[in-house]
């Protein structure tokens, strides 16, 4: 099975990930999220970072070059981190950075304070209980993610807002997309198995998607969501080169043009979370930087939810774009705000 911890195996020339390899999706949380452990073993780095964290916020001031050396790790550290600075200083990290850093810096900044699992059941809150829905916030942290990774998020949400994900989605989001994101919320896909995932297989399903969209009058959505979100990376790539070549256009160009609004994105957004996850985020990132104006919030929430695997998708944006994801973030950004993205990045 390949996790985060092992995305830089099997890669192939260009930078594309080798989809073949991938029999579940990627596992974006780190092994100390995953495993739920609760009193990991922490070393003498983990007290000098919170020891740095103190004294960037001590006095009059904040030094927040400081604050954002110590806080812009990897998940694993800014994980033990965030559970280790209360128990030694008495305080929540989280509040503690809320107080000394405003604006777009901030907001990073609080995300890099809880561990990931946290950080994104506090994005889904802010996604659903704000002014309106943010609809685009919530399909990108929900679609395309591994059985893992949303047991966690179920489990943190729950622990950090007391109530049940499904049940928040049902009442903030309707229509199809209410129905997609349930589906996905349900951690159900299967793990690559040859003997049942056959090119026999992948013809019928390739077969049942286009009869729940292109062969019918009107589309069966739930037989879409439900192929999508229970298929293997592996396996719909099989499916995917089945469907092609029977049907000339891909499984996009299918949901494409059978599907619309924000269901389409976020149908969208999940098959390329399977087929090529590092493009499909590098796309993501880009589009927060298009327009007039910078999305800041998903601009921020990507760069940090996927620190997993930024190097490969610094890859997929450069041969993408033509350019570098460091040149995007310094062109889209500024100040504290674009230090904090750029030591992320650093340290990727």
């Amino acid at each position: 099975i390949l996790s985060s911890s092992h995305h830089n195996t099997n890669r192939c020339p260009h930078g594309h990930f080798p989809t073949t390899k991938m029999t579940t999706t990627i596992d974006l949380y780190p092994d100390i999220v995953l495993s739920g452990d609760l009193s990991p073993e922490i070393g003498p780095e983990i007290d000098e970072l919170c020891d740095e964290i103190k004294e960037a916020c001590k006095g009059f001031g904040t030094d927040e070059n400081a604050l954002i050396k110590a806080m812009a790790k990897d998940q694993t550290t800014r994980t033990k981190v965030a559970m280790h600075y209360e128990p030694k200083h008495g305080k929540d990290l989280r509040k503690l950075v809320d107080k000394e850093c405003r604006g777009d810096f901030g907001e990073a900044m609080e995300l890099l304070a809880v561990p990931p699992d946290v950080a994104e059941a506090n994005l889904i809150r802010k996604a659903t209980k704000g002014a309106g829905t943010n609809e685009k916030l919530l399909y990108t942290i929900i679609c395309g993610r591994s059985n893992a990774d949303m047991n966690a998020l179920k489990k943190a949400y729950f622990k950090t807002h007391g109530e049940d994900l499904g049940s928040e989605i049902k009442s903030e989001v309707g229509g199809d997309l209410e129905d997609f994101l349930f589906t996905c919320i349900q951690g159900l896909e299967d793990e690559f198995d040859p003997e049942v995932h056959t090119e026999d297989k992948a013809a019928e399903d390739a077969e049942a998607f286009y009869e729940a969209g292109e062969g019918r009058w009107g589309t069966d959505e739930k037989g879409i969501f439900n192929l999508l979100s229970t298929s293997p990376p592996q396996y719909l790539e099989m499916v995917n080169n089945v469907y092609t070549e029977k049907y000339d256009v891909t499984l996009f160009h299918a949901f494409k043009k059978e599907l619309g609004g924000d269901v389409e994105d976020a149908v969208l957004f999940a098959l390329g979370m399977k087929l090529k996850p590092y493009e499909t985020v590098a796309e993501l990132i880009k589009e927060s930087c298009a327009g007039i104006g910078t999305n800041e919030l998903l601009l921020m929430s990507s760069i940090i939810r996927y620190q997993a695997i930024l190097p490969d998708v610094m890859t997929a944006h450069e041969e993408l774009f033509g350019k570098s994801l460091h040149d995007r973030v310094r062109s889209e950004t500024r100040s504290d705000f674009e230090k904090v993205l750029v030591e992320i990045l650093d340290n990727a």
